[in-house]
């Protein structure tokens, strides 16, 4: 089991796949990674999924930029060894045309950046047209049991702030989609940052059900049957408090916090014990960004 100093046991592992995209988003941040040399091998992914399930992570995400730019996608998930349950975050826009082949690999579940329902606001976000593609893509994935399927809405200042009573009725005509609120992260002067606290209160005040979810002590709302989830991420103490997680970078390196790009660990190439060092060397850089 891997544990930090902290006494946060760590069962997850974010593995990003590639950092390129077939959109242009806005407020793309990369997750820190700036000019990626190379991409990580399916080989070196494998190694890294069975060294992390002898050392306890239950739980794989696979990311981006966008993951289904890899040709050797189904390959990388139908390498995720028995134990681990893996889903994977993804735009939506390949979505249809591989739904079938990523639940017969193995994939749980996937989550669908969505920010927008509307497809003038989808061009002012993403540079593209391609909303029915991603819509298209919910869809399959619905018909495929790659449930629950989580919209990942990142709240947008002056843009999409006005679309989350449009998004908890469109889940509403779909059984089996949660919407997840997420806090946008604060960067390179970035402009869109948008009051999360004060759609949570009205989630509140208009819910006949709120729980806390252990992951990172996030609140999920329950509104006339609408399953809402809510990320921020930023100045959170509880956030850091209850994180669980590891990330791995698209060129192989161990990323210990979401937040902070100066303590990554290199495992390219690194195979048996010494992958397993180099974990544990991992999980002891952590700290937690806002304590």
């Amino acid at each position: 089991m891997l544990v930090d100093s902290y006494g946060r046991k760590v069962t997850n592992l974010r593995v990003s796949l590639t950092q390129r995209c077939n959109l242009a988003c806005v407020y793309c941040h990369a997750e820190g990674e700036l000019s990626p040399s190379r991409e990580i091998s399916a080989d070196q992914i494998a190694e890294i999924l069975h060294t992390a399930g002898r050392l306890g992570i239950r739980r794989v995400k696979f990311t981006g930029g966008e993951p289904l730019l890899r040709s050797d996608v189904c390959e990388i998930v139908a390498s995720v060894p028995s134990g681990i349950e893996s889903s994977m975050t993804t735009n939506g826009i390949l979505l249809e045309g591989l739904a079938g082949d990523l639940k017969r690999a193995g994939l749980s579940r996937v989550n669908v950046s969505l920010d927008t329902l509307d497809p003038d606001r989808y061009r002012q976000i993403t540079g593209k047209d391609r909303l029915p593609d991603v819509l298209a893509g919910i869809q399959a994935a619905l018909h495929e049991n790659l449930t629950p399927v989580k919209l990942n809405m990142v709240l947008l200042k002056g843009i999409n702030e006005d679309e989350v009573d449009r998004f908890l009725q469109f889940i509403r005509e779909r059984d089996h989609i949660i919407l997840q609120l997420i806090e946008l992260l604060e960067f390179n002067d970035c402009t869109l940052h948008a009051d999360l606290g004060s759609v949570e209160q009205d989630l509140r005040k208009h819910s006949e059900r709120i729980s806390t979810r252990r992951m990172q002590h996030r609140r999920k709302y329950c509104v006339n049957g609408a399953e809402v989830e809510v990320v921020r991420p930023l100045h959170n103490t509880e956030f850091c408090a209850y994180c669980n997680r590891l990330r791995v970078t698209s060129d192989g390196k161990l990323k210990p916090c979401l937040l902070r790009a100066d303590n990554h660990v290199d495992i390219s190439e690194k195979k048996g014990k010494e992958l397993e060092e180099i974990f544990f060397e991992a999980v002891r850089k952590r700290s937690p960004y806002f304590q």
